[in-house]
């Protein structure tokens, strides 16, 4: 199996929806952030990645016909060129709704995690390292934040995608547009099925809040399993003292016993 399609587009530009319209049309899988995150191994690849460590990109796309969203967009270059024959589709949007649902969303995912969490959970700490250094400091060169700055830096990448991309091989696409531009473009037919419009903005927003409340009751929970075996310990403590102090006593009336039976036996004897 090999790469046909790849996205181009930034995260939050419709990229779930078009990783289902691709997978209805017969790309299937294809390949979006949520694949990493279900992949751990996937994660160590991408933060060597990030760490400017050669990554050959079979190990990631083997099992995939598709492509889309971060991180893997900001690599369509490099993707392009060692899948030749693959097809690229760049989407976009207002670039204002797109800083807006991008801030409130993946921005902010690392928020809804305490340092401590990234160290006690590799993978964690290590999603959270490759997502800092390939998007935020990499993309946006840690100014994500000045939205004037960020909102070029969206509009300078499509115009680098025209640039470097074949025009026969481009499709600048929205998902609004539905299943026509799409399909005319890959050269398949129409489905009998509307267009999926995946809006997980606010199931996003729902899980990060959920996440938040849940890390924040965890150092409450992990110091109430700390009395309660402190506890259980001081229990079994006790038991063992009361054990040992138990024990001689019984030893030292069997012996007194042994040495009591031994002396009469003497007196028979003599």
């Amino acid at each position: 199996m090999t790469l046909k399609v790849i996205g181009s587009g930034f995260g939050r530009t419709g990229t779930l929806s078009l990783k289902a319209a691709l997978e209805i049309l017969g790309f299937a899988p294809c390949y979006h952030m949520k694949e990493v995150i279900k992949r751990p191994s996937h994660i160590k690849l991408w933060q060597q990645i990030a760490h400017n460590q050669p990554v050959p990109w079979n190990d990631i796309f083997t099992n995939f016909q598709a492509v889309v969203d971060f991180p893997a967009s900001i690599f369509y270059q490099e993707l392009l060129e060692a899948y030749q024959t693959a097809k690229v589709i760049h989407t976009v949007r207002d670039p204002e709704r797109w800083y807006d649902s991008t801030a409130e969303t993946i921005y902010r995912a690392a928020e809804s995690f305490s340092p401590w969490m990234a160290k006690m959970l590799p993978p964690l700490g290590n999603f959270i390292d490759m997502q800092e250094r390939i998007i935020w400091q990499r993309l946006f060169n840690g100014r994500f934040s000045d939205r004037p700055y960020a909102i070029q830096q969206f509009n300078a990448h499509t115009e680098a995608v025209k640039q470097n991309v074949p025009p026969e091989k481009l499709l600048i696409f929205q998902v609004k547009e539905g299943w026509e531009p799409l399909c005319k473009f890959l050269g398949v037919p129409v489905p009998d099925l509307p267009f999926p419009h995946v809006n997980d903005r606010e199931n996003m927003l729902r899980d990060f809040k959920r996440l938040r409340q849940t890390f924040s009751l965890l150092p409450l929970a992990i110091a109430a399993l700390g009395f309660f075996l402190l506890w259980q310990r001081s229990k079994l403590s006790r038991s063992v003292r009361k054990l040992g102090q138990n024990k001689p006593t019984s030893v030292v009336i069997s012996n007194d016993s042994e040495k009591s039976q031994a002396r009469h036996a003497n007196i028979l004897s003599d």
